[in-house]
């Protein structure tokens, strides 16, 4: 490259490193000398050179969570504004052990910091032994975490739908929750016992799904069979649309017969028949927003809790109505 451009090595790096002390014409000369060469900057070679690196990592635990796509977007786009690129690594382990080694992994690759998407309870992040100097961001964890983190407000989505139902008229809100083992799950099922609560409802039973169509459609049934339910908020999208396919084949009209809310505004939700109310999260947001948590402490050299968090928004579609006299 040097030879290429006609100038020290010392001169490149500094081109490279957009240092001031350089000439225009000598700029120039080692700029196209990097475009004619195809050159790409070893992220490693720079993290020695200038003391910080310029690659963050980025580590999903024990889901295959349908949102990840969307997430890792908003955190890919955010780091490249930045100037960042990203390692991302899974693992579907719980233990300990493996994910620390999963962690330690990005680390040994010059990871700046990480990004844990860390969705389930039975996560323990405490029990990894993290080094205390690096920089570290749970996304969708535990809320009550004492780690810097980014979060959907998971109660405040249920309440929206509980009281969306409720306020049409709806003697009681039946609810489809997730696996019992997500941060996800268990602020929501809270959500919507809080506004029934509140409100001096008895809450029906609980049903419980695994996030997949097949557990809403499951749940359907259920519904379908009980006469006095007319209102179901359902924890996401997909369990959502299961449990619509098992009204229609039960011959329940929605919303005529049954109310639907669901969770998370997945693209087919507007597609459903009826269209479906759910709940928005902005999964890019919260990517975003969780690489913008990590730069601040990778660049400002803190590792303390800096919490954000974001609001959802109910999005009305066709699937809810007032109860038939």
């Amino acid at each position: 490259m040097a030879k290429a451009a006609g100038v020290a090595f010392q001169t490149v790096s500094r081109v490279i490193n957009d240092s001031p002390k350089v000439a225009p014409d000598t700029r120039r000369r080692v700029l196209d000398a990097i475009e004619e060469l195809g050159y790409r900057p070893n992220a490693a070679a720079r993290a020695l050179a200038s003391g910080r690196s310029k690659v963050v990592g980025v580590l999903s635990i024990g889901t295959n969570a349908f949102e990840a796509p969307s997430t890792l977007d908003g955190i890919d786009q955010a780091a490249s504004a930045a100037g960042y690129s990203i390692l991302f690594s899974g693992t579907h382990s719980q233990d300990a052990a493996d994910i620390k080694r999963a962690v330690e992994s990005l680390l040994d690759q010059q990871a700046a910091g990480c990004i844990l998407i860390a969705p389930r309870m039975t996560t323990d992040i405490e029990a990894l032994e993290l080094p205390a100097h690096v920089p570290v961001v749970l996304v969708e964890g535990d809320p009550d975490t004492d780690r810097a983190s980014v979060s959907l407000d998971q109660a405040r989505g249920a309440r929206l739908a509980t009281e969306h139902l409720l306020d049409l008229g709806h003697a009681t809100v039946w609810h489809v929750s997730g696996p019992r083992d997500w941060y996800d799950s268990r602020e929501r099922e809270r959500g919507w016992r809080e506004v029934l609560d509140e409100r001096g409802v008895t809450a029906p039973p609980l049903l419980s799904g695994d996030w997949h169509h097949a557990s809403g459609y499951e749940c359907g049934r259920i519904i379908a069979a009980m006469p006095d339910a007319t209102a179901v908020f359902v924890a996401n999208d997909s369990m959502a649309l299961g449990l619509m396919h098992a009204l229609h084949e039960a011959g329940k009209s929605i919303p005529g017969d049954v109310s639907v809310v669901g969770f998370d505004d997945l693209d087919e939700a507007a597609f459903a028949y009826p269209p479906l109310t759910t709940l928005r999260q902005e999964f890019f947001e919260i990517g975003r927003a969780g690489i913008e948590t990590l730069l601040e402490m990778v660049e400002g050299g803190g590792t303390g809790a800096k919490h954000a968090v974001v609001t959802p928004e109910l999005i009305v579609r066709k699937s809810t109505a007032a109860p038939r006299a």
